[in-house]
């Protein structure tokens, strides 16, 4: 497949890139600091833009089969930026007349699941909601963003994330969260994403993934 990443310098974004060239798919990785991002490999493209501004990004995903996105906020002071670049994005896209698109988002955006761990239920998502609440509401704010376009889109919901090696072995829930999922890594978040770029249940969907 052809697929533009943005974010492709962040943790998720940069095993997207490497995931999809090992897969032997065409990438366009979507930097806003090229220096930061020092991986060359055959089928690989690396673009320079701001993903906030949707008219440079045009040319970057027309003719794609598929855009991801690993853009998100990296702390409380970043809130904003994931449903700015995404609505940019999604521009670009219609202008280009590119539909198929994928990003991050976060599990405490969906019910706590039937089954979920009392820890989780009662302590840990509630706080973690009102600690990163401006985080949160900016990934509602991108997730409403795609409900109101026309394109077919899949957020991917995670719990914490760690750097821990790729397994291919984890949990989803289309729709919903996964139940006492505490954790996954930032490479099987990726290797999620990629596979359910063809699986039809995603599109239009939120789906948790967990270990």
């Amino acid at each position: 497949m052809k697929l533009t990443v943005f974010g492709a310098t962040g943790g998720i974004g940069g095993q997207i890139v490497r995931q999809a060239l090992d897969a032997g798919h065409d990438v366009t990785a979507v930097v806003r600091e090229p220096s930061r991002f020092t991986l060359e490999r055959p089928g690989l493209r690396v673009a320079t833009a701001d993903p906030t501004d949707p008219e440079p990004l045009v040319p970057l995903v027309a003719g794609r089969d598929a855009v991801l996105s690993g853009i998100g906020a990296r702390g409380r002071k970043q809130a904003g930026i994931a449903a700015v670049a995404t609505g940019a994005i999604l521009q670009a896209m219609a202008r280009a007349q590119v539909s198929r698109l994928l990003v991050v988002s976060a599990a405490p955006l969906a019910p706590i699941p039937v089954g979920e761990s009392p820890v989780l239920r009662y302590l840990g998502t509630p706080v973690i909601r009102r600690v990163l609440k401006g985080v949160y509401a900016d990934l509602a704010d991108m997730e409403a963003l795609m409900r109101d376009s026309d394109a077919e889109w899949t957020s991917v919901r995670p719990p914490k994330l760690n750097d821990k090696p790729l397994t291919g072995v984890y949990r989803e829930v289309v729709g919903g969260a996964v139940a006492k999922g505490f954790a996954i890594s930032r490479a099987d978040v990726a290797h999620a994403m990629l596979a359910m770029i063809d699986n039809p249940a995603t599109v239009r969907q939120a789906v948790g993934v967990a270990y």
